[in-house]
């Protein structure tokens, strides 16, 4: 058995089957764990580029929350963010919204601590079989956006290619700005609104809890699209929006822009998750809303099928 991808989804996944006693493969492209769970180190302090931050609604989700408190791995952050738009400043309540002091990267990594993830393992092909790089298995399950997992599949595995095609997406540019000092009024974290740039703002040392001057931005679709190719050059202009947004007398030291061409799901198929008679499944957050904990119940719930499936 194959998983793609160690994203929370894959390795949610990966550990339903662990639990059943069936030989897996966690194969990642990446150096890391984590996929749009994404943390970055700079000068030693990690910095969230990916998802802003979590929330819970599913109490299995939760409970795997309150055991990454309970290991000092996440805490609480904040229920009430602000909104930037036409008619000013306003503060908008919510859900609870979790963050990591470790960065999100490092609650995949403890989910996958004790599971067989090779990172750098770029996959090729999926063809019927299902056969994966020219080798046959059990199954494959492709833990990624759909259009990734596209690429991957043979044609003729017309089920799961159907399921990838009914997915829509958004991209993003989130980008890490180090400023000399904390020059902004606390707000923890932004919803703008109608901006030609912006949509989202975080105080990323307010979420990592050590004050530290970073804020971290997120653009909008429509902005992305044209700094796709070279999203650094996009720095510049996410940094001015920020600092007129906030008033922010001062540049940043240093500006890292981080591409996400499939950052956010806009739709998706019905149901948690996609498993066809070929053997191939799929799962992420395409199947549900565009969150964290969709992502966790998507590869659970096809871990658990493929055990059904297997034994």
């Amino acid at each position: 058995m194959v998983v793609v991808g160690a994203g929370i989804a894959g390795v949610a996944c990966a550990a339903e089957l662990v639990r059943a006693g069936i030989p897996v493969e966690i194969r990642e492209r990446g150096r890391v764990p984590g996929g749009r769970m994404a943390s970055r180190r700079f000068d030693g302090r990690p910095a969230d580029t990916g998802a802003a931050y979590l929330t819970a609604s599913d109490p299995d989700f939760a409970a795997v929350l309150d055991r990454w408190r309970a290991a000092g791995l996440a805490r609480p952050w904040t229920d009430t963010f602000v909104a930037y738009g036409t008619d000013g400043r306003r503060e908008v309540p919510g859900p609870m919204r979790w963050a990591a002091p470790g960065g999100l990267r490092s609650l995949v990594e403890e989910l996958a601590r004790e599971l067989p993830v090779t990172v750098d393992r770029l996959v090729l092909g999926v063809e019927p079989g299902p056969v994966v790089d020219g080798r046959p298995c059990e199954a494959v399950a492709l833990a990624m956006p759909g259009p990734q997992a596209a690429l991957l599949l043979d044609p003729a595995l017309a089920a799961a290619t159907r399921a990838t095609q009914v997915q829509r997406w958004s991209p993003s540019l989130a980008a890490v700005l180090r400023f000399p000092a904390r020059r902004w009024a606390d707000f923890r974290g932004a919803f703008v609104n109608d901006h030609a740039v912006l949509n989202l703002v975080c105080d990323d040392g307010d979420r990592r809890g050590d004050d530290a001057p970073v804020l971290v931005a997120h653009t909008v679709p429509e902005f992305t699209a044209g700094h796709l190719a070279q999203p650094s050059a996009a720095g510049p202009a996410i940094e001015q929006a920020v600092r007129d947004l906030l008033g922010l007398p001062e540049p940043a030291l240093d500006v890292h822009v981080h591409r996400w061409t499939y950052a956010k799901p806009t739709a998706g198929a019905q149901g948690t998750y996609h498993l066809d008679a070929d053997g191939v499944g799929l799962a992420g957050d395409a199947f549900g809303k565009p969150r964290v904990q969709s992502a966790w119940l998507s590869g659970r719930d096809l871990g658990r099928a493929l055990v059904a499936r297997l034994t």
